[in-house]
């Protein structure tokens, strides 16, 4: 009886701060902090590997506060995985829990994992961690460029159009820059490099998007079609109420995903043979636009996903 309690998975609740890690233990119902801090996390990892049972330790995305922890479990050959916040706070919701302390929001966590079943979080590569932080990079500066035309758009004086137009000068060479580097890793990473080939070689898929394929979304080729595209967020999601039958729509997942997604279908619907007989044949059917463009990134991702994962699972072949 005892090995078959043991044998369940454990998923131990992680609620990351830049200084803090308030950890919560389901199978005790312990809460405990612990500094954000190598040797602190390190300790961690021992205690998790004394536990003896099957376990995964779940943490939200904090924008790179998780990532010593995380890098720390791969090391120690612990499951691990990151969730997006919202779904965690909209779970909390769910559950009728609206208190907003540390160790409940742990709590939560562990709670969400125990009925989402979230898969394991690829660790990133040195290489991939430089690519992911120049990819978000790029997408401030594109939110930055768009706010400088915003205002240059609302300005009525002449000196303060001229300091927006400088501001703007500056923020679209980096921007350029920026470009020029992730270009840059593409042809040096060795890691991903069939991968690369691969998403070259779909028309409509260009160097951005395949840096933030790389760098967003490392699951690309290990999920099935219906995973990956509520990952990304273009998974139909139903809005029924017990006879009722509303629209569906789509939302949440990665958004930078999401969005150099929707710039490639765009591409894709002129170039990419398939896509346009897709989008055509959507529009033929009476698609508004946008619905069609939407189906058409659904497509497209399912392509690139089925590609990556065929070599995978041809490339294990051949090493077996």
């Amino acid at each position: 009886m005892n090995s078959e309690i043991c044998a369940e998975k454990m998923f131990v609740g992680v609620d990351v701060s830049k200084l803090t890690l308030d950890v919560f233990f389901p199978h005790k119902g312990e809460r405990f902090k612990l500094a954000n801090s190598e040797a602190d996390v390190h300790e961690f990892c021992l205690r998790l590997k004394k536990e003896k049972r099957l376990l995964m330790v779940v943490m939200e995305a904090t924008g790179g506060y998780e990532t010593l922890l995380q890098s720390q479990l791969a090391k120690h050959k612990i499951e691990a995985a990151v969730v997006n916040p919202r779904q965690v706070r909209d779970f909390a919701k769910g559950v009728g829990s609206d208190a907003k302390t540390d160790s409940i929001d742990a709590q939560l966590i562990s709670r969400f994992a125990a009925v989402v079943q979230p898969q394991p979080t690829a660790v990133k590569s040195e290489h991939e961690q430089k690519h992911a932080a120049l990819v978000t990079r790029r997408n401030q500066l594109l939110e930055l460029i768009n706010q400088e035309n915003n205002r240059l758009q609302q300005s009525w004086d002449d000196d303060a159009k001229q300091s927006i137009r400088e501001v703007l000068e500056v923020l679209k060479k980096q921007l350029k820059s920026i470009d020029s580097q992730l270009a840059g890793l593409l042809a040096t990473d060795l890691r991903n490099q069939r991968t690369i080939e691969i998403l070259q070689s779909v028309k409509g898929i260009g160097p951005v998007t395949i840096s933030t394929f790389i760098a967003e979304l490392p699951e690309l080729g290990t999920l099935n079609r219906g995973e990956v595209a509520k990952l990304v967020g273009v998974a139909p999601i139903n809005r029924d109420s017990g006879t009722k039958s509303g629209k569906r729509f789509t939302g949440g997942g990665r958004g930078q995903v999401r969005r150099v997604l929707y710039m490639a279908a765009i591409v894709a619907v002129r170039h990419n043979a398939m896509i346009k007989a897709f989008y055509q044949h959507l529009k033929a059917k009476g698609k508004a636009s946008k619905v069609a463009i939407v189906a058409c990134m659904r497509k497209l991702l399912t392509i690139v996903n089925v590609l990556v994962k065929t070599n995978q699972l041809w490339q294990n072949k051949m090493s077996d």
